[in-house]
């Protein structure tokens, strides 16, 4: 095609420093995590679904949509904020139609680490995870075979999918591309890594050093599950929150009366920005968590040898809070790479 001789004088007249000036103000497009932090395992990413840029972009764009509500009301980030490290504010989340779920939405931070998935450990990977809200009649309450057809209607959808996997969306597409972003959610630069890592920080003061000796110690057996890089050694535990249990744990999986008020010990990591706690979301505050710990907990059958009572003082539960507020890392839930760019 040939330029209007007219327009072609006025593109010439325009100063050059116009146009740098305008491809500045042009945002890079996102990327994902995949380098994993110092001290961390390398991402595991499964041989059946490596990692693409064209399956995390996709998957993006689906966390961010509500196509998978039966209602079009709400979106996996619905539940899952970045701003509270990819978990949720309430004890038990709105689902689609106003119903509330059954459990306190844990954060996905690290998520791509996890050996089994939901509190009982009833799933194997992510990908088949990723089923359960989608069927949950308290959560999105659909099919994943109507949201691929949602999608097939969808033009820019239908061209994702064909960059990402080479067909149009479907069942697996979805489950693929959804896991390959979870996966990068990776959160390990707080204060305590920094520290960890002989690296400078501010947020890792005198309070914090005592209250991760505490928290390592034989005295209160915290380290024994909230272990290794993550915070967790995913074991199964019960801690005393109840005598009586309205949710069975473990056995809802198992259905062996040995798994009653069994759950998964959880990460750690961004402990400050996922209240409420526990996995019913009863406890609002970590000052509540240390209470609680501290006193040794309910009576009940499963409860862990290392839950006991503790004896702490004032002094000593404030130093253990500062160690547990400096396993947030901000750095994770303000990087504008995970944001919903259609916003």
């Amino acid at each position: 095609m040939r330029l209007n001789p007219i327009i072609a004088v006025m593109l010439l007249a325009l100063p050059v420093g116009a146009c740098k000036k305008e491809k500045q103000n042009i945002a890079p497009p996102a990327r994902a995590v995949t380098q994993a932090p110092q001290g961390f395992p390398a991402i595991p990413f499964p041989e059946d679904n490596p990692y693409s840029e064209a399956k995390w972009k996709l998957g993006k764009k689906l966390f961010y949509d509500n196509i998978f509500a039966t209602d079009f009301s709400i979106s996996c980030a619905s539940c899952h904020k970045q701003e509270n490290a990819f978990s949720d504010v309430v004890a038990k989340s709105e689902g689609a139609g106003g119903l509330i779920g059954r459990r306190n939405a844990p954060t996905l931070a690290n998520v791509a680490y996890q050996p089994y998935f939901t509190r009982e450990g009833g799933l194997a990977t992510l990908e088949k995870q990723i089923l359960v809200p989608i069927q949950e009649h308290d959560e999105f309450n659909f099919n994943i075979v109507k949201i691929a057809e949602r999608m097939q209607a969808i033009p820019e959808y239908v061209t994702l999918s064909m960059e990402a996997f080479g067909r149009e969306p479907d069942a697996y597409v979805i489950t693929r591309a959804l896991s390959t972003f979870e996966r990068t959610l990776v959160s390990g630069d707080s204060p305590y890594d920094k520290h960890i890592n002989g690296l400078p920080t501010t947020g890792f003061g005198h309070d914090a050093q005592r209250g991760m000796q505490l928290f390592f110690s034989e005295r209160t057996s915290c380290g024994k599950c909230h272990s290794g890089f993550n915070f967790t050694d995913y074991s199964f535990k019960n801690n005393g929150l109840y005598t009586n249990y309205a949710d069975v744990g473990r056995m809802r999986l198992t259905e062996d009366p040995k798994d009653v008020a069994l759950f998964k010990v959880p990460t750690l990591r961004n402990i400050e920005l996922t209240a409420p706690y526990m996995h019913d979301g009863s406890i609002n505050t970590l000052e509540e968590v240390i209470e609680h710990y501290n006193s040794g907990g309910m009576p009940h059958i499963n409860k862990s040898p290392f839950v006991k009572p503790l004896m702490l003082t004032q002094q000593e539960q404030a130093d253990l809070i500062a160690f547990l507020r400096s396993l947030t890392d901000v750095e994770f839930i303000t990087n504008k790479n995970f944001r919903n760019e259609d916003q």
